[in-house]
Protein backbone atom coordinates (compact mmCIF):
# COMPACT_ATOMS: atom_id res chain seq x y z
CA UNK A 1 0.00 0.00 0.00
CA UNK A 2 3.17 2.37 0.35
CA UNK A 3 3.67 4.75 -2.47
CA UNK A 4 6.78 3.27 -3.60
CA UNK A 5 5.35 0.25 -5.07
CA UNK A 6 6.13 -0.29 -8.41
CA UNK A 7 3.84 -0.14 -11.62
CA UNK A 8 4.28 -3.40 -12.41
CA UNK A 9 3.59 -4.76 -9.08
CA UNK A 10 0.44 -2.63 -8.63
CA UNK A 11 -1.03 -4.47 -11.96
CA UNK A 12 0.50 -7.94 -10.27
CA UNK A 13 -2.87 -10.23 -9.94
CA UNK A 14 -2.55 -13.07 -7.57
CA UNK A 15 -4.79 -15.91 -6.60
CA UNK A 16 -4.73 -16.76 -3.08
CA UNK A 17 -2.78 -19.81 -2.38
CA UNK A 18 -1.15 -21.16 0.91
CA UNK A 19 1.79 -19.04 0.32
CA UNK A 20 0.18 -15.33 -0.65
CA UNK A 21 -2.00 -16.49 3.05
CA UNK A 22 0.92 -17.19 4.91
CA UNK A 23 2.34 -13.82 3.63
CA UNK A 24 0.20 -11.68 4.98
CA UNK A 25 0.56 -8.61 7.47
CA UNK A 26 -1.42 -5.51 8.90
CA UNK A 27 -1.02 -3.15 6.23
CA UNK A 28 -3.19 -0.26 8.00
CA UNK A 29 -4.69 -0.24 11.10
CA UNK A 30 -7.00 2.48 13.14
CA UNK A 31 -5.83 2.24 17.07
CA UNK A 32 -8.60 5.28 17.62
CA UNK A 33 -11.30 3.38 19.36
CA UNK A 34 -12.12 3.39 23.13
CA UNK A 35 -13.66 0.61 23.41
CA UNK A 36 -13.91 -3.70 21.62
CA UNK A 37 -15.08 -3.23 18.11
CA UNK A 38 -17.76 -5.80 18.48
CA UNK A 39 -18.94 -6.24 15.16
CA UNK A 40 -18.47 -5.33 11.46
CA UNK A 41 -19.44 -5.78 8.53
CA UNK A 42 -18.48 -5.61 4.56
CA UNK A 43 -21.40 -3.89 2.10
CA UNK A 44 -22.11 -6.66 -0.46
CA UNK A 45 -21.29 -4.83 -3.63
CA UNK A 46 -19.08 -2.07 -2.57
CA UNK A 47 -16.01 -1.07 -0.45
CA UNK A 48 -17.79 0.62 2.55
CA UNK A 49 -16.56 -1.44 5.63
CA UNK A 50 -18.34 -0.22 8.69
CA UNK A 51 -17.72 -1.24 12.33
CA UNK A 52 -19.18 -0.62 15.73
CA UNK A 53 -17.33 -0.70 19.08
CA UNK A 54 -18.22 -0.72 22.95
CA UNK A 55 -17.43 2.78 23.36
CA UNK A 56 -21.01 3.78 21.10
CA UNK A 57 -19.44 4.52 17.91
CA UNK A 58 -20.48 3.26 14.57
CA UNK A 59 -17.53 4.01 11.63
CA UNK A 60 -17.85 3.74 8.12
CA UNK A 61 -14.75 3.04 6.20
CA UNK A 62 -14.28 3.13 2.25
CA UNK A 63 -11.66 0.83 1.92
CA UNK A 64 -10.46 2.32 -1.52
CA UNK A 65 -10.43 5.67 -0.78
CA UNK A 66 -10.62 6.08 2.43
CA UNK A 67 -13.59 8.77 2.29
CA UNK A 68 -17.38 8.41 4.05
CA UNK A 69 -20.38 8.02 2.16
CA UNK A 70 -23.84 8.40 2.84
CA UNK A 71 -25.73 5.05 3.92
CA UNK A 72 -27.60 2.98 6.24
CA UNK A 73 -26.68 0.48 8.38
CA UNK A 74 -28.74 -2.30 10.97
CA UNK A 75 -27.61 -2.40 14.14
CA UNK A 76 -28.91 -4.10 17.81
CA UNK A 77 -27.90 -2.43 21.45
CA UNK A 78 -26.26 -3.92 23.72
CA UNK A 79 -28.06 -1.81 26.47
CA UNK A 80 -30.03 -4.15 28.98
CA UNK A 81 -32.81 -2.08 28.67
CA UNK A 82 -33.39 -1.91 24.81
CA UNK A 83 -33.13 -4.74 22.76
CA UNK A 84 -34.73 -2.95 19.56
CA UNK A 85 -32.29 -2.97 16.92
CA UNK A 86 -32.17 0.47 14.91
CA UNK A 87 -31.94 1.06 11.01
CA UNK A 88 -29.55 4.09 11.29
CA UNK A 89 -28.68 6.84 8.45
CA UNK A 90 -25.01 7.36 9.21
CA UNK A 91 -25.24 10.41 6.31
CA UNK A 92 -27.07 12.21 9.24
CA UNK A 93 -27.05 10.48 11.88
CA UNK A 94 -30.54 9.74 12.61
CA UNK A 95 -32.46 6.87 13.26
CA UNK A 96 -34.91 6.08 10.84
CA UNK A 97 -36.95 3.03 11.84
CA UNK A 98 -36.94 0.90 15.55
CA UNK A 99 -37.65 -2.81 14.88
CA UNK A 100 -39.11 -3.73 18.38
CA UNK A 101 -39.90 -7.65 18.69
CA UNK A 102 -36.93 -9.03 20.93
CA UNK A 103 -37.15 -9.34 24.39
CA UNK A 104 -33.45 -10.30 25.64
CA UNK A 105 -29.73 -9.20 23.75
CA UNK A 106 -29.50 -9.73 19.96
CA UNK A 107 -26.81 -11.48 19.29
CA UNK A 108 -27.04 -12.63 15.41
CA UNK A 109 -28.32 -10.60 12.71
CA UNK A 110 -28.12 -11.34 8.75
CA UNK A 111 -29.32 -9.50 5.51
CA UNK A 112 -31.05 -10.75 2.86
CA UNK A 113 -29.55 -9.98 -0.37
CA UNK A 114 -32.54 -10.09 -2.99
CA UNK A 115 -34.86 -8.01 -0.83
CA UNK A 116 -34.99 -5.71 1.92
CA UNK A 117 -35.49 -8.30 4.22
CA UNK A 118 -32.92 -9.50 7.27
CA UNK A 119 -33.06 -12.09 10.05
CA UNK A 120 -32.18 -11.56 13.66
CA UNK A 121 -31.50 -14.02 16.72
CA UNK A 122 -31.74 -13.05 20.39
CA UNK A 123 -30.89 -15.17 24.13
CA UNK A 124 -34.90 -14.55 24.05
CA UNK A 125 -34.95 -18.18 21.82
CA UNK A 126 -36.65 -16.23 19.28
CA UNK A 127 -35.88 -15.66 15.61
CA UNK A 128 -37.86 -12.59 14.01
CA UNK A 129 -37.64 -12.06 10.11
CA UNK A 130 -38.07 -8.43 9.52
CA UNK A 131 -38.83 -6.06 6.36
CA UNK A 132 -36.81 -2.82 6.55
CA UNK A 133 -40.18 -1.34 5.58
CA UNK A 134 -42.06 -2.55 8.70
CA UNK A 135 -41.20 -1.94 12.50
CA UNK A 136 -43.13 -4.86 13.24
CA UNK A 137 -41.58 -8.71 12.48
CA UNK A 138 -43.03 -10.49 9.54
CA UNK A 139 -42.05 -14.01 10.67
CA UNK A 140 -41.52 -15.62 14.20
CA UNK A 141 -39.64 -18.58 14.71
CA UNK A 142 -38.65 -20.31 18.44
CA UNK A 143 -35.71 -21.75 19.21
CA UNK A 144 -33.87 -24.45 22.05
CA UNK A 145 -31.08 -22.17 22.94
CA UNK A 146 -29.08 -19.79 21.71
CA UNK A 147 -29.09 -19.05 17.69
CA UNK A 148 -26.75 -18.20 15.13
CA UNK A 149 -29.07 -17.05 11.66
CA UNK A 150 -27.32 -16.59 8.17
CA UNK A 151 -28.97 -15.72 4.85
CA UNK A 152 -27.35 -17.46 2.13
CA UNK A 153 -25.45 -15.21 -0.57
CA UNK A 154 -28.93 -15.39 -3.29
CA UNK A 155 -31.27 -14.76 -0.62
CA UNK A 156 -33.44 -18.05 -0.96
CA UNK A 157 -32.26 -20.11 1.67
CA UNK A 158 -31.53 -19.63 5.46
CA UNK A 159 -29.74 -21.61 8.08
CA UNK A 160 -30.53 -21.21 12.14
CA UNK A 161 -28.31 -22.81 14.15
CA UNK A 162 -28.63 -23.92 18.22
CA UNK A 163 -28.01 -27.11 20.38
CA UNK A 164 -25.88 -29.07 17.90
CA UNK A 165 -27.85 -28.77 14.60
CA UNK A 166 -28.51 -26.54 12.20
CA UNK A 167 -31.84 -26.17 10.19
CA UNK A 168 -32.42 -25.28 6.70
CA UNK A 169 -35.18 -23.17 5.74
CA UNK A 170 -36.72 -21.62 2.16
CA UNK A 171 -37.19 -18.15 2.80
CA UNK A 172 -40.38 -18.04 0.53
CA UNK A 173 -42.17 -20.76 2.63
CA UNK A 174 -40.20 -21.35 6.14
CA UNK A 175 -43.46 -21.00 7.94
CA UNK A 176 -43.30 -25.34 6.79
CA UNK A 177 -40.26 -25.55 9.03
CA UNK A 178 -36.73 -26.85 7.77
CA UNK A 179 -36.44 -28.52 4.68
CA UNK A 180 -33.23 -30.45 6.13
CA UNK A 181 -30.98 -30.44 9.77
CA UNK A 182 -27.72 -30.78 9.77
CA UNK A 183 -25.75 -32.70 12.40
CA UNK A 184 -22.58 -31.22 14.06
CA UNK A 185 -21.27 -34.62 15.10
CA UNK A 186 -22.06 -34.34 19.05
CA UNK A 187 -21.22 -30.55 19.42
CA UNK A 188 -24.06 -29.01 21.72
CA UNK A 189 -22.17 -25.72 23.14
CA UNK A 190 -23.37 -22.53 22.23
CA UNK A 191 -23.89 -21.64 18.68
CA UNK A 192 -22.07 -18.37 17.54
CA UNK A 193 -21.57 -17.36 13.92
CA UNK A 194 -22.85 -19.40 10.94
CA UNK A 195 -21.69 -18.25 7.74
CA UNK A 196 -22.32 -19.36 3.62
CA UNK A 197 -19.21 -19.11 1.32
CA UNK A 198 -19.66 -16.69 -1.76
CA UNK A 199 -20.84 -19.66 -3.65
CA UNK A 200 -23.40 -21.28 -1.71
CA UNK A 201 -21.42 -24.74 -1.55
CA UNK A 202 -19.97 -24.47 1.56
CA UNK A 203 -21.32 -23.47 5.17
CA UNK A 204 -19.39 -22.76 8.54
CA UNK A 205 -20.51 -22.89 12.13
CA UNK A 206 -18.43 -21.27 15.54
CA UNK A 207 -19.24 -22.21 18.72
CA UNK A 208 -18.76 -21.35 22.18
CA UNK A 209 -16.48 -24.39 22.73
CA UNK A 210 -13.79 -22.95 20.13
CA UNK A 211 -15.11 -25.36 17.30
CA UNK A 212 -15.47 -24.34 13.82
CA UNK A 213 -17.48 -26.55 11.80
CA UNK A 214 -17.23 -26.78 7.80
CA UNK A 215 -20.07 -27.99 6.48
CA UNK A 216 -21.17 -29.55 2.47
CA UNK A 217 -24.37 -27.02 2.84
CA UNK A 218 -26.22 -29.07 0.16
CA UNK A 219 -25.71 -32.65 1.54
CA UNK A 220 -25.14 -31.42 5.62
CA UNK A 221 -21.77 -33.73 5.82
CA UNK A 222 -19.50 -32.63 8.26
CA UNK A 223 -16.28 -31.71 5.95
CA UNK A 224 -13.78 -30.75 8.65
CA UNK A 225 -13.79 -28.99 12.09
CA UNK A 226 -10.86 -26.72 13.29
CA UNK A 227 -10.25 -26.30 17.25
CA UNK A 228 -9.06 -22.96 18.58
CA UNK A 229 -9.49 -21.91 21.97
CA UNK A 230 -12.60 -21.55 23.76
CA UNK A 231 -14.74 -17.95 24.19
CA UNK A 232 -16.70 -17.16 27.01
CA UNK A 233 -20.12 -16.05 27.42
CA UNK A 234 -19.69 -12.54 26.58
CA UNK A 235 -17.27 -13.10 23.72
CA UNK A 236 -18.39 -14.27 19.94
CA UNK A 237 -16.07 -16.64 17.83
CA UNK A 238 -16.03 -15.43 14.10
CA UNK A 239 -14.21 -17.40 11.33
CA UNK A 240 -15.11 -16.52 7.56
CA UNK A 241 -14.38 -18.04 4.50
CA UNK A 242 -11.62 -16.49 1.77
CA UNK A 243 -13.72 -15.08 -1.04
CA UNK A 244 -13.60 -18.49 -3.38
CA UNK A 245 -14.02 -20.66 -0.50
CA UNK A 246 -10.98 -22.27 -0.39
CA UNK A 247 -9.40 -21.24 2.82
CA UNK A 248 -10.87 -20.45 6.22
CA UNK A 249 -9.16 -17.27 8.86
CA UNK A 250 -11.14 -17.37 12.55
CA UNK A 251 -9.94 -15.51 15.67
CA UNK A 252 -9.59 -17.47 18.72
CA UNK A 253 -10.13 -17.19 22.91
CA UNK A 254 -6.85 -16.08 22.80
CA UNK A 255 -7.04 -13.25 20.66
CA UNK A 256 -4.79 -14.99 17.78
CA UNK A 257 -5.81 -15.62 14.39
CA UNK A 258 -5.82 -18.95 12.33
CA UNK A 259 -6.22 -19.88 8.94
CA UNK A 260 -6.85 -23.38 7.48
CA UNK A 261 -6.89 -24.99 3.93
CA UNK A 262 -10.56 -26.17 3.62
CA UNK A 263 -9.66 -29.19 1.09
CA UNK A 264 -7.11 -30.46 3.18
CA UNK A 265 -8.05 -29.50 6.39
CA UNK A 266 -4.63 -28.50 7.73
CA UNK A 267 -3.85 -25.31 9.83
CA UNK A 268 -1.60 -23.03 7.27
CA UNK A 269 -0.84 -19.88 8.84
CA UNK A 270 -1.17 -18.35 12.58
CA UNK A 271 -0.99 -14.96 13.79
CA UNK A 272 -0.36 -14.56 17.45
CA UNK A 273 -1.83 -11.24 19.54
CA UNK A 274 -1.48 -10.20 22.97
CA UNK A 275 -5.27 -9.55 22.74
CA UNK A 276 -7.27 -11.72 25.75
CA UNK A 277 -10.24 -11.54 23.55
CA UNK A 278 -10.97 -13.17 20.52
CA UNK A 279 -11.12 -10.39 17.18
CA UNK A 280 -13.90 -9.86 14.98
CA UNK A 281 -12.85 -11.29 11.61
CA UNK A 282 -14.28 -10.47 7.77
CA UNK A 283 -12.58 -11.23 4.96
CA UNK A 284 -13.10 -8.80 1.82
CA UNK A 285 -15.46 -10.06 -1.21
CA UNK A 286 -13.19 -10.20 -4.24
CA UNK A 287 -10.36 -9.33 -2.65
CA UNK A 288 -6.80 -10.49 -0.92
CA UNK A 289 -7.55 -8.45 1.94
CA UNK A 290 -9.35 -9.56 5.91
CA UNK A 291 -10.10 -7.49 8.65
CA UNK A 292 -9.78 -7.98 12.34
CA UNK A 293 -11.55 -6.08 14.74
CA UNK A 294 -10.36 -6.42 18.51
CA UNK A 295 -8.63 -3.28 20.63
CA UNK A 296 -7.84 -1.61 16.90
CA UNK A 297 -9.26 -2.05 13.21
CA UNK A 298 -6.45 -3.94 11.23
CA UNK A 299 -6.49 -4.55 7.56
CA UNK A 300 -4.70 -7.35 6.23
CA UNK A 301 -2.79 -7.72 2.91
CA UNK A 302 0.04 -10.04 1.14
CA UNK A 303 3.22 -8.61 1.95
CA UNK A 304 5.00 -8.20 -1.77
CA UNK A 305 8.44 -8.59 -0.44
CA UNK A 306 7.57 -11.63 0.82
CA UNK A 307 6.83 -13.18 -2.47
CA UNK A 308 9.09 -11.70 -5.18
CA UNK A 309 9.76 -15.05 -6.19
CA UNK A 310 7.01 -16.22 -6.07
CA UNK A 311 5.57 -12.90 -7.78
CA UNK A 312 8.40 -13.52 -10.51
CA UNK A 313 7.16 -16.49 -11.85
CA UNK A 314 3.26 -15.93 -12.41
Amino acid sequence: MAGGQSEREDKVSLELTEEILQSMEVGMAFRDYNGRISSMDFHKTSSYLVTASDDESIRLYDVASATSHPTTVIYSSKNGWDESLRLLSLHDNKYLRYFKGHQDRVVSLSLCSRKDCFISGSLDRTVLLWDQRAEKCQGLLRVQGRPAAAYDDQGLVFAIAFGGYIRMFDARKYEKGPFDIFSLGGDISDANVVKFSNDGRLMLLTTSSGHIHVLDSFRGNLLSTYNVKPVSSNSTLEASFSPEGMFVVSGSGDGSVYAWSVRSGKEVASWMSSEAEPPVIKWASGSLMFVTGSSELSFWIPDLSKLAAYVGRK
